[in-house]
């Protein structure tokens, strides 16, 4: 029987501007398998500019046949984008984070949030005339929120936006989105968390 897998979030997690298996849910299916684990290829809910309500109602419109083996749950870059309150990014992420679980067969272990990166230190971050400063300490704090409800619910979380910012010239052409290099070392960082989702329970 071979495992499934579904990914949950927006541009970063489709893969905005890059190559389908340059997406970051794709190659971490290609690492998973060279380790013989067997899963299916990733079903992606995720579409460029959703924010938190958004993916929650295009999770409503999609056909989903829980449970899944592992979830992985990457959004609120465009509610920070936006200028939406954090309050209200912590109570539908959590919404969000309760139905990964249940989709994941109530197993919290097999969910896995992986934080948002920092678009503020990209090229098109550089030119948009907005306060740096401000979009890394709002991501921080939404980052921080979604660290504290996955601890809670028991779920894991990786941390990535590190990563985002010290690569931040592996960008796609649009100069905002990462590149199938810098998804890579998201997935590096991803793989190991996700590896130990699928050993628990």
């Amino acid at each position: 029987m071979r495992l499934r897998y579904l990914a949950l979030g927006d541009s970063y997690t489709i893969g905005e501007d890059v190559p389908t298996q340059a997406r970051w849910p794709a190659q971490l299916v290609e690492k998973l398998r060279k380790q013989d684990i067997a899963i299916d290829d990733p079903q992606i809910i995720a579409v460029t500019g959703w924010t938190t309500d958004e993916l929650s109602a295009g999770m409503d419109q999609a056909v989903l046949a829980p449970s899944y083996d592992l979830v992985t749950l990457l959004i609120g870059v465009n509610n920070q984008y936006r200028g939406r309150p954090s309050e209200e990014y912590r109570e539908q992420f959590r919404a969000l984070l309760l139905r990964a679980m249940a989709l994941s067969g109530h197993r919290p272990g097999r969910v896995v949030v992986v934080s948002i990166p920092d678009w503020g230190v990209t090229p098109f971050g550089y030119a948009s005339g907005r306060d740096l400063r401000q979009i890394a300490n709002e991501l921080d704090c939404f980052n921080a929120l979604a660290r504290d409800e996955a601890d809670h619910a028991g779920a894991h979380f990786v941390n990535i936006t590190g990563i985002s910012r010290e690569h931040a010239g592996l960008v796609a052409a649009d100069g905002l989105h990462p590149s199938g290099a810098q998804y890579a070392l998201w997935t590096d960082a991803i793989e190991a968390v996700a590896t130990n989702a699928l050993q628990g329970d």
